[in-house]
Formats: structure tokens, C-alpha cells, sequence
């Protein structure tokens, strides 16, 4: 069954504002993400980008709003949720100490995953991401780029039906920055539904087929990646993004 179109994820007036803070960190955020679909979280630093993607994998709560997420139309519940999605964060995830194969085997555990279903899996990700000589070695000699991979790899150990991406190719070489890419497109075509959040616009115009665009806690543009193109007649995301967000520094 073609489940092209239907909405795996629903965002309506969603607001968030943390403790003692002045400012909202979010502000009225309402988005539909289709199942499927490769989708880019898009703005400047600061912008509400990790903020949002917190609140949907169940890491902090909604100031007010709502959040729902459906599998071929049906919704499911906050449980289910947490078994259903991956996260791989900005930051490492992992103990520095253990070697890859031993961080795949404890986040694995933490999913139920059967042993042999484990193993598959972690083999499985350690070919595919370039980390099988590596894969008894202690994560903390590795070089950022081989970290990211091992980051990615926990991330996806339990197949997730919808993956989050916090910046996961920030400060990697070109090899590793390609290796997963590549692989992000190969479970994307599986099935896979992708959120992806970045500030490098020529990444995300290669890798996203929706976006939206996040400046000061709002949703400034979103839609498909080449509709808004033609929409704002520029020639490429990097332009959209400066035309609607400036040229001001960032912090």
C-alpha cells in the first residue's frame, strides 16, 4: 500500500518557553511531515531548531500546543512513540570507553532487541558505515568523523520507523560526511522517515525534499524544497535562507 502523502507527524501551535527566559523559544510552530519523506528543519544558530526536535522525540514537554504521531494513519501513543523513533543528537551519544560493537550490544539491549537480531543489526551497521576494522577498538581514539558514524549506528541499532538528525555531519571529513549521507538515502528509500536539522544549506538542498525554515522560535517558510525556490525566485536554498533570515552574525 503506497502511503505517499499521509502524515506521520502533526505539529499544531506548538509554543515553548523555558524556565525563567524572557523570550519564547518557539512560537506557534504548526507543520504536517509526511511519512517517507527526507524533511530539513532549517535556520541560524539559536534559532529553535534542537528545541523542536526535543519536544518531538519526548525530551522535554510543550509549553502548549499539541504533537501527534501516525504510523499508515493511525495514531499512536507516547509509548509507542519511544520505540518507534531514532535520535541521533548533535552531541556524541556514546561511552568513549567502549569500543563500537560494545555500544551497539548496550543501546541495543536497552530496545529488546533478541541477541541474534542484535547481532545482525550491529554487524550489519558497522560494514555499512565503514566501522568494521574499528569495531573493537575504544570509540574515544576515533577521529570525529568515525565518532559521527558510531553516533549515526546507535541511533538506527532498532530500525526506527522516523529518524531524527541533530546537525550529524557537523565537523566531519568529506568521506564521512558521504558515507552518511549515503546511507541516510538507503533507509530513506526503504521507508524510513527522516528529520533533519542543519545550518549547511548546500547539504540540505542535496539531501531534503520538504523544509522548513526556523528563525527566532518561527516557521518563516515551508513546503517543497523547489516549490519554495520558485516561489521566492532564487536559485538556490542558501539564497532563501539568507533572503529571509539576513545577514546578521549568529551566536
Amino acid at each position: 500500500m503506497d502511503m505517499a502523502g499521509q502524515v506521520c507527524i502533526e505539529i499544531r501551535d506548538v509554543y515553548k518557553r523555558y524556565q525563567s527566559a524572557q523570550e519564547d523559544s518557539l512560537s506557534d510552530v504548526s507543520l504536517d511531515i509526511l511519512q517517507g519523506d527526507v524533511f530539513g528543519l532549517l535556520g541560524p544558530n539559536g534559532a529553535g531548531k534542537t528545541t523542536l526536535i526535543s519536544i518531538l522525540c519526548g525530551i522535554i514537554p510543550v509549553s502548549s500546543g499539541e504533537v501527534q504521531f501516525y504510523q499508515n494513519g493511525t495514531p499512536y501513543s507516547n509509548a509507542e512513540r519511544k520505540s518507534r523513533i531514532g535520535f541521533v543528537p548533535q552531541e556524541y551519544a556514546f561511552y568513549q570507553e567502549l569500543t563500537p560493537r560494545q555500544n551497539l550490544d548496550y543501546f541495543g539491549a536497552m530496545y529488546n532487541l533478541s541477541k541474534t537480531k542484535l547481532r545482525e543489526r550491529r554487524e550489519h551497521l558497522l560494514e555499512v558505515l565503514g566501522l568494521e576494522k574499528a569495531g573493537d577498538k575504544k570509540v574515544g581514539t576515533f577521529s570525529g568523523g568515525m565518532k559521527r558514524r558510531v553516533n549515526l549506528a546507535i541511533g538506527i541499532i532498532h530500525e526506527p520507523d522516523i529518524l531524527f538528525l541533530d546537525e550529524p555531519t557537523v565537523g566531519v571529513d568529506v568521506q564521512s560526511r558521504n558515507a552518511i549521507i549515503r546511507y541516510l538515502q538507503q533507509i530513506n528509500r526503504a521507508g524510513t522517515t527522516i528529520i533533519y536539522t542543519s545550518h549547511h544549506m548546500s547539504e540540505a538542498e542535496e539531501f531534503c525534499r520538504n523544509i522548513a525554515l526556523i528563525d527566532h522560535g518561527k516557521v518563516i517558510a515551508a513546503g517543497g524544497l523547489e516549490h519554495l525556490k520558485t516561489v521566492h525566485a532564487v536559485p538556490n536554498l542558501q539564497t532563501l535562507f539568507i533572503n529571509l533570515t539576513g545577514e546578521e552574525y549568529r551566536d
